[in-house]
């Protein structure tokens, strides 16, 4: 965490101490700070300026409107899965050809918004939504500028829930259905093939998938160049981890000079997608102890927070640190800390030593 400082006992958001702010504004409540986001934005994107390339924050990981005006007045692009988030982009002012609209389940009143704010472009999914695209442009009288994702059947080493580039994952198409979609689309009136687009996972805390994957798709660029397929951009996706306990993950100073040296030699602009390494560790969350609780079989902290608040303790038991806003000194125990949904699943820790 960074600028969530320790100032004479008590904690605070950058200059802010966080008891005035739960006094004010109630519990639960989320705090960000501006000062991390920008540090982290500006030591992401200056990683990779040795080569082509634009930053498209991925907006799911933090869709708050004032995170993405911050972001954009810093010139971060968006990169999407909706259109409510294209609705959120457009409105704190990304110019469309800073846009990249990914995600499977695009539907046919989205994919018209997105052609009429003429954003850079759609990384499609499958062969469905390539023909779906093509023939809304053609009744538009348009045509869109597409990138297919291609599953480079990488195991990038994170949770399963989270792993995106395996060949038995939902995403994107397989190389050889990718080499007759992208055929397909070269000969559409509605389409324009202008980039690949790969993403094989998030929470990454190596940075050698990375760098298979981006073997693997360079090669299949090189494929589509004998094709008579120009592309212009390459979508290298996100996914680069952050510390939630001990994980170590690469620093963005070590994970873009890897990748742009392999790239550096290429035409191709490379678009970025990062996420969770600009915003997970830009916020934090206060929740105050409402009950203490006691059974033969364990002991519960009921706070006012619950799963609809952090659901990724709860969706596939993720740790989050827990620590007191004005810390006592006093001895711990070990304790579950739960919330006031009427489901058991409903923590946000368990079993975590605790004053």
């Amino acid at each position: 965490m960074h600028h969530f400082p320790m100032i004479d006992g008590v904690l605070h958001a950058e200059d802010i101490p966080v008891p005035d702010l739960a006094k004010e504004y109630g519990t639960p409540l989320y705090i960000y700070s501006s000062a991390t986001l920008r540090q982290h934005f500006e030591v992401f994107d200056s990683a990779f300026s040795g080569v082509d390339h634009i930053t498209c924050y991925s907006v799911k990981a933090n869709s708050n409107l004032h995170v993405l005006k911050l972001l954009k007045d810093m010139g971060a692009g968006m990169d999407i899965v909706s259109g409510g988030e294209l609705h959120r982009a457009l409105t704190v002012g990304v110019p469309g050809d800073h846009i990249v609209y990914s995600g499977l389940g695009k539907r046919s009143e989205e994919i018209r918004q997105a052609l009429d704010a003429g954003i850079l472009m759609f990384n499609i999914e499958s062969r469905q939504e390539l023909d779906r695209i093509d023939a809304i442009a053609r009744s538009m009288n348009t045509k869109a500028r597409v990138s297919l994702r291609v599953n480079p059947d990488v195991d990038p080493g994170t949770h399963p829930y989270v792993a995106t580039g395996l060949k038995k994952s939902k995403f994107g198409l397989d190389v050889e259905t990718s080499r007759e979609a992208y055929l397909a689309a070269r000969d559409m009136e509605g389409v324009e093939p202008v980039g690949i687009d790969y993403h094989i996972g998030s929470q990454l805390t190596s940075v050698d998938p990375f760098l298979e994957a981006l073997e693997k798709v360079l090669d299949f660029s090189r494929y589509l160049a004998d094709q008579g397929i120009d592309i212009s951009y390459l979508d290298l996706g996100g996914g680069l981890g952050i510390t939630y306990d001990s994980e170590e993950p690469p620093h963005p100073t070590e994970f873009g000079p890897s990748l742009t040296k392999m790239v550096k030699d290429t035409p191709l602009t490379l678009i970025l997608e990062p996420g969770r390494v600009i915003a997970g560790n830009a916020g934090i969350m206060v929740t105050e102890v409402q009950y203490t609780k006691t059974t033969p079989a364990n002991r519960f902290v009921v706070v006012d927070a619950a799963m609809n608040d952090l659901i990724r303790p709860s969706l596939y038991d993720s740790y989050h640190r827990i620590e007191e806003v004005e810390p006592k000194n006093r001895s711990t125990q070990s304790v579950d800390v739960v919330g006031p949904i009427c489901e058991s699943g409903d923590f946000l820790a368990q079993g975590r030593e605790l004053p």
